[in-house]
């Protein structure tokens, strides 16, 4: 069994820890349970760490695998059932709250040849900021010859709650220009960036400009081939029936404060999801566990 190597680090104000297990090495952050980067020995990243992402108390990182919970991206995009969540008339964050709170680290411990790293984030005293519902979540991240991350809400109330949500994974790439998605051919998608048509996927997904697409009803296996890298990552989800697809590409980039003019060049987003007609109801008493496991394969 390899004994794993765990280093506390700080990035500019944040706690974060530094994990070698095996070929692995990842890099997580205790705020937002926050996944940073992950290689293999030999490989370039499999997840990416932006260059210019800001590590400062409360603020979201842009890189890595952020958690979007208890909703995901624009509020108001919502499904009624989700929005009804929430009882707050100040504005609200985009992709929910918790990837800018400090989470519990509950533990990082060997099981036989893997090793399983787990945040937890109980409700608080007081509760969420408006958002008045005893969920506990769990995140558990396991390491072998892959990346395991699940994300478990259990409804600790008396009520009913609905959540949408996603892991936000920025995957490393040669240049999104020459990379493309398999497992998408004939699936339905919504265009955002086309006043939210439904639209119809023909062949793999290749990038010619700004992405931003929710696949519906989505198979549980997704790839990234990167010919340049000469390697397939390849994503499999459990308890999810949508994937987001996104890349900022030049314009929007170069808005982003946290990003360089060029990141875009070198990031996809394939995100692990519970989004439109895919949200998540919570009766009492019950969890839900959403995650994807990631690999690396040669082509």
């Amino acid at each position: 069994m390899n004994t794993p190597n765990v280093e506390a680090v700080k990035l500019d104000e944040l706690n974060c820890w530094r994990i070698r297990h095996g070929q692995a090495e990842l890099l997580v952050a205790q705020q937002g349970a926050h996944i940073l980067s992950y290689q293999l020995a030999g490989q370039p990243p499999l997840i990416w760490l932006n260059d210019e992402a800001v590590f400062k108390t409360g603020k979201s990182i842009r890189a890595g695998v952020p958690v979007c919970w208890p909703w995901f991206g624009v509020f108001d995009r919502n499904p009624q059932s989700v929005q009804a969540m929430r009882v707050s008339k100040e504005a609200p964050s985009a992709h929910g709250f918790v990837r800018a709170m400090d989470w519990e680290l509950g533990g990082i411990e060997a099981e036989g040849e893997s090793l399983k790293v787990e945040f937890l984030l109980p409700y608080p005293e007081g509760g969420f900021p408006g958002w008045p519902h005893q969920v506990d979540l769990k995140l558990s991240i396991r390491l072998d010859e892959q990346l395991h991350i699940h994300l478990t809400s259990h409804n600790q109330g008396a009520d009913a709650v609905s959540i949408s949500q996603a892991l936000h994974s920025y995957f490393a790439v040669s240049d999104v220009r020459d990379v493309h998605v398999e497992g998408v051919d004939g699936l339905n998608y919504i265009e955002t960036l086309d006043n939210w048509k439904t639209v119809t996927q023909t062949g793999d997904l290749r990038f010619t400009g700004e992405t931003d697409r929710i696949y519906l009803d989505a198979p549980p296996q997704l790839s990234i081939v990167d010919p340049a890298w000469e390697r397939r990552i390849v994503l499999t989800s459990c308890g999810s029936r949508t994937a987001v697809i996104w890349n900022p590409w030049i314009d929007r980039a170069a808005a982003f404060s946290d990003m360089a003019d060029n990141g875009w060049q070198r990031m996809l987003c394939i995100e692990t999801a519970n989004v439109m007609g895919d949200v998540v109801s919570l009766a009492p008493g019950a969890s839900h566990t959403l995650g994807v496991s990631i690999a690396s394969k040669s082509l």
